[in-house]
């Protein structure tokens, strides 16, 4: 009896922790493939995929980001193999399960909530020795006499330590460089939030910390680049996680970690012990914040002190050591477009190296669905139950919120113009909300989210939006917007998206003047000891007409003089341009 798990995940970077779970807990016992695909693979590539590995039982882990991927797949798959027994596990189908079994008559099981026993048990029920006793799995569901729908009781929670690791297949072993792992030390959540599945599962069971450890470093070793740990809230045992942390400064050979952590409840000695021994860029924090509407986080059961979270936020990044990522829900309960400005606003003044604005999903078996109605939600019939407006937030709103994120996702997440960013939100908008809003409509109305966009194309739609609002002191923006487009670059760009402000004279002057005075523009530059020759080669110039270095420092936009901006790339393109800027003589060059 052959089994294939299956999946699509969103990326081919991703690794399905789920899969290998369940192979890890039955694999010694039972003859288990892994076949992994993505959301973008053409379903009869799938089908085909599948069809040639001939198994007698085929799995499929299902999410909101697949499930509707899935159903084709499983379908043609039926009408190919009428004999395969298809079975679906994973948090879209363990709620709501009977309406799934009705809708997909081609599925003959569901596993329910956690499954590595299930789904073990299941098999030995289909074994070619087996009693085909369904009734006695706790946590199936299946088809009965006459096709009845029967949902058996949930099973009992696994002692997490009696699930073998998945981390040891050696076939995993030379992807892993190029692929994310995923984690976990802890299965459960100490927490309420409605619109979260992790609120179901009452209490929180950790793996052994020396497993843990030895799991950790075996990844390392063959090479993992990237971890993200998937606990819920990997702070809230306090020791445990300390000592997560200590083991992986000590042992982190290059590799990177993302936690998500409850930024409130992050005791002061931890940070400390951050800020102090955490090598910079081995951990990435991801943080939840949602909203910060009193009212909204007290209807959907989260307790969340912002101020202490503030607090954490700002302490982690004066310590430059750990990126943090920082999410956002448009549309909960009770929050209207002007108190999600606000939420906005109150979060990014947290400077964020990231700012995740997503959108409220209705998921099976959450507290927010279940209350819909109270709160006049209308959302899609199908996955991904993304909302379509509320009581408070219209459907017009919530396009207008969505114009935001497009273009906060190219211009601050994407980092490819932070101080250009960052003067206009200080110094043009009335806050940071405002600028994407604004900016984002304005993308919206000119049609730029049908076409594609490269680096320069970014910063000349940014350069057309400032003139259509005709913002003050639009000659800084734009020497700002210079000065970050060479840092975006390894090499000489071929072209440019401004009107070059030298002429040929007053260039061939600054390039002598930079071959003979390097001093000038900094000790740095000169160290660089650059002939005339090299300068060709390897520096591009223009001119601000304003104090560069004063608007870099200040945020002042002062004309009392200009500005040579020199950008330098190296000859093997192995670093990003270092960027000078150079007071300019106002004398006429001669």
């Amino acid at each position: 009896m052959k089994t294939v798990l299956a999946t699509l995940n969103a990326k081919y970077i991703h690794m399905s922790l789920a899969l290998r779970y369940l192979k890890a807990f039955s694999g010694s016992r039972f003859d288990i493939d892994i076949a992994e695909y993505t959301i973008k693979d053409p379903a009869l590539n799938v089908v085909t995929d599948l069809f040639r590995r001939a198994p007698d039982i085929v799995g499929f882990s299902c999410y909101i980001w697949n499930i509707e991927e899935t159903i084709p797949i499983i379908r043609m798959l039926k009408k190919i193999r009428p004999d395969i027994r298809i079975v679906l596990g994973g948090p879209e189908v363990s709620y709501d399960t009977e309406y799934w079994m009705e809708r997909i008559p081609e599925v003959d099981f569901i596993v329910v909530g956690e499954g590595e026993e299930t789904f073990d048990h299941l098999l030995r029920e289909l074994s070619p020795d087996g009693a085909r006793k369904y009734h006695l799995v706790f946590g199936l569901a299946y088809r009965g006499k006459e096709g009845a729908i029967v949902v058996n009781p949930g099973r009992p929670k696994l002692a997490l330590d009696d699930i073998p690791s998945p981390h040891y297949f050696p076939g995993d072993t030379e992807s892993l460089p190029k692929r994310v792992v995923y984690f976990e030390t802890s299965r459960g959540c100490p927490f309420s939030c409605q619109f979260c599945l992790s609120s179901i599962e009452v209490g929180v069971r950790y793996f052994n910390i020396e497993r843990t450890k030895r799991d950790l470093l075996h990844l390392i070793r063959s090479g993992a680049k990237l971890i993200k740990f998937v606990d819920r809230t990997f702070n809230i045992k306090r020791d445990y996680a300390m000592e997560v942390f200590e083991f992986l400064i000590a042992n982190h050979g290059g590799c990177t970690f993302q936690f998500e952590i409850t930024a409130d409840i992050m005791r002061p000695e931890v940070l400390d012990y951050l800020a102090e021994h955490a090598p910079p860029g081995v951990f990435r924090f991801e943080i939840g914040v949602q909203s910060t509407n009193d009212e909204t986080n007290e209807i959907i059961q989260r307790r969340q002190n912002f101020a202490k979270l503030s607090r954490t936020v700002t302490k982690i990044k004066e310590s430059g050591k750990i990126a943090q990522h920082l999410d956002l829900i448009a549309g909960l309960p009770e929050e209207d477009y002007a108190s999600f400005r606000k939420t906005f606003n109150d979060v990014f003044a947290l400077g964020p190296e990231e700012l995740q604005l997503g959108f409220l999903k209705m998921l099976r078996g959450t507290g927010v669905r279940a209350r819909a109605a109270d709160h006049g939600y209308v959302y899609t019939d199908r996955a991904p139950y993304e909302i379509l407006g509320n009581n408070v937030l219209s459907f017009s709103d919530i396009v207008r919120i969505k114009q935001a994120e497009d273009v906060l996702e190219k211009y601050w997440n994407a980092h490819r113009m932070d101080r250009t960013v960052r003067y206009l939100i200080d110094r043009q908008f009335e806050s940071a909300f405002d600028f994407f809003q604004q900016f984002g409509t304005f993308w919206e109305e000119r049609g730029w989210e049908r076409i594609g966009h490269q680096l320069e194309d970014l910063f000349l739609r940014l350069r057309e939006f400032l003139l259509h609002r005709r913002i003050n002191d639009f000659d800084a923006a734009e020497g700002l917007m210079k000065y970050d487009y060479f840092t975006q670059h390894k090499y000489k760009p071929r072209k440019i998206w401004w009107n070059v402000l030298l002429s040929e004279e007053e260039h061939s002057h600054w390039m002598r003047r930079l071959s003979e005075c390097p001093e000038d523009v900094s000790p740095e530059f000169a160290a660089l000891g650059l002939s005339e020759r090299e300068l060709h080669k390897q520096v591009m110039i223009e001119k601000v007409p304003l104090d560069l270095r004063k608007l870099l420092a200040s945020g002042q936009a002062d004309r009392s003089g200009e500005t040579l901006l020199i950008a330098r790339f190296s000859p093997d393109s192995s670093a990003y341009a270092d960027v000078f800027t150079m007071p300019m003589e106002r004398a006429v060059v001669g």
